[in-house]
């Protein structure tokens, strides 16, 4: 884009506890106001009635789409198909290095571009190019020439607005759109919001509370919207999400641009939010919508590889991470470890800085400082271990992570016996990022761990594989072996089999669904590395101008000599 996006947010410097939520160990859950419930109680859902199955789960194929009216839609083979400026073909092309749609993006995107923009309610694997889908919508939609806001696209988490917004100013690169992040201001920055200057980018991404407060303080006007999205909207319109806060900012937009085409995303549709969604596209933008789901089986990310490991007690836990996992997943790719405390979280960091291991934590309570440095730094590839509560599990794309580590298992807020299947489904959804190689271990320490983890099972119709013991070497390398991490190595002078220790395995060559940023990651964990190519691998200047598979390739191949 022409500028570049701001984010001179205007919440309280305050930070205030998240409550009820399932990024952080929640607190006391306030009551709600008697003007937020009356926006609420009209469309209140009555549980004794089935209320539109229009999400319900299709037998028929992986993925189903669902038009109403008249309007033809035919699946778009090449972006060109999508009748786009060449502005932002440019961007898809160049920036995003994008050579077609994928299966997700060539059903949705016609949907989403066609007039006369139809809502569309979309549920879509993680990674599947879900982003894509709505930011292309945005920016397709925006008139250049007008300067206010006509796109809005609201984010549960700081990061995953951060992350939206970097996508939006690659792709839109060459179309000259303005945007602006509604983020909390951290206390530097801080200004109030009746000081600050009305919002005159065309495109913002924000977090729903700051965008309510500019929506209330008439700083943010709606008037000119014509495309609203809801990123991980099952979240966003949950009752243990923000949902109050959505609903206002719908109900401000539909009195003023009745015609604004809405867009909800997410992996994940639960049954109540199901019939919420169906009530609000019925009664509240009364328009015609489009469906797209994929099957619940589907969702179980096959292409990862889950494994569950049964522990004696919680020392175990920090024990298996330091001795099997931490080594691993540096020659490996990134890691991310979730817990379900921030008190879990200092815990677990504090014990593997003890035993001399780089790690780096995020949380919600931590300064919006702190964690866009710690974020932007392990998307920079420079740290590897990440442990983190679930204010990282929705959306957060970084495709060198390999491995994913559930410290603790994610459970319902206020029923610690339930398992949170959604955030588990979402957590998973980190490691093998666009169909990459990925394997997600369970740690599981007692009966109530492991009934949650056979809940989970039964939920996905899929069993997770045992490593059969927490202390063998072995074991841990048959797991990430089958994930297709890492393989056995033959003796160079018989051309027999290793006998199982850690030395006789390799990461895995090279293959199509490798990335530059992948294969340097690989090139960087090597031990054993020609003593002529020495200086090349450990001058991060010199790597990162390397910038084509072939020629990666070629140093991959020396590297295993």
């Amino acid at each position: 884009m022409a500028d570049s996006a701001s984010s001179t947010t205007e919440d309280s410097p305050i930070t205030k506890p998240v409550v009820g939520r399932w990024a952080d160990e929640p607190d006391d859950v306030p009551e709600p106001s008697d003007a937020a419930a009356d926006i609420l109680g009209s469309l209140a859902i009555d549980e004794s009635k089935k209320v539109n199955d229009f999400l319900d789960v299709s037998d028929d194929s992986n993925i189903e789409a669902v038009t109403s009216g008249d309007t033809p839609y035919t699946s778009a083979v090449r972006f060109e198909d999508l009748d786009l400026s060449p502005d932002l073909l440019k961007g898809l092309y160049v920036q995003m290095k994008f050579e077609r749609p994928s299966k997700i993006q060539s059903i949705s995107l016609p949907m989403i571009l066609t007039p006369p923009y139809k809502n569309l309610i979309a549920q879509a694997h993680n990674g599947s190019g879900k982003t894509t889908c709505f930011v292309l919508g945005m920016l397709s939609r925006v008139d250049p020439k007008l300067g206010a806001p006509q796109a809005l696209c609201i984010c549960p988490t700081r990061e995953l607005a951060i992350q939206n917004m970097d996508v939006l100013l690659k792709m839109g690169k060459f179309t000259g759109i303005t945007s602006e992040l509604g983020l909390p201001a951290d206390k530097a920055n801080y200004i109030p919001v009746a000081k600050r200057a009305p919002v005159t980018a065309q495109v913002i991404i924000g977090t729903p509370g700051t965008i309510n407060k500019w929506i209330a303080a008439k700083k943010l006007g709606t008037s000119n919207l014509k495309i609203l999205v809801f990123d991980e909207a099952d979240h966003m319109l949950a009752e243990s999400g923000f949902k109050e806060d959505s609903v206002r900012i719908m109900k401000e937009i539909v009195k003023w641009s009745p015609k604004c085409q809405v867009l909800l995303f997410s992996a994940t549709f639960n049954d109540t939010v199901k019939a919420f969604v169906s009530k609000i596209v019925k009664n509240l933008f009364v328009q015609e919508y489009n469906q797209m789901f994929v099957k619940k089986e589907e969702l179980s990310l096959d292409a990862v590889k889950q494994y569950k490991v049964n522990l004696p007690d919680e020392r175990s836990k920090i024990l298996v991470i330091k001795d099997k996992i931490m080594d691993l997943g540096e020659k490996i790719g990134q890691t991310i470890i979730f817990v379900k405390t921030r008190n879990s979280a200092a815990m677990l960091h504090e014990a593997l800085v003890k035993y001399g291991y780089e790690v780096t934590t995020l949380h919600g309570s931590m300064t919006q400082e702190d964690r866009d440095k710690i974020v932007k730094e392990f998307k920079d590839g420079l740290t590897h271990v990440l442990i983190a509560t679930d204010v990282l599990a929705r959306g957060f794309d970084q495709s060198k992570v390999n491995l994913v580590v559930n410290y603790d298992l994610p459970v319902v807020y206020g029923n610690p016996s339930e398992p949170d299947n959604e955030v588990y489904l979402h957590r998973i959804g980190r490691a093998g990022r666009f169909g990459r190689k990925g394997a997600v271990f369970n740690l599981l320490c007692g009966e109530r761990d492991n009934m949650i983890m056979e809940k989970i099972e039964r939920h996905f119709n899929h069993y997770v594989t045992e490593v059969p013991s927490w202390t063998s070497d072995e074991d841990f390398m048959d797991a990430l072996k089958k994930a297709g991490l890492i393989r056995k190595m033959a003796d160079k002078s018989t051309g027999e089999k290793g006998n199982g220790s850690t030395g006789d395995y390799e990461i895995n060559s090279m293959d199509s669904s490798d990335t530059i940023g992948s294969v340097k990651l690989k090139i960087q964990a090597q031990e054993h590395i020609p003593f002529d190519h020495q200086e090349l691998f450990f001058n991060e200047k010199v790597l990162e101008n390397i910038n084509t598979l072939a020629n990666l390739h070629i140093i991959w191949i020396a590297c295993q000599k």
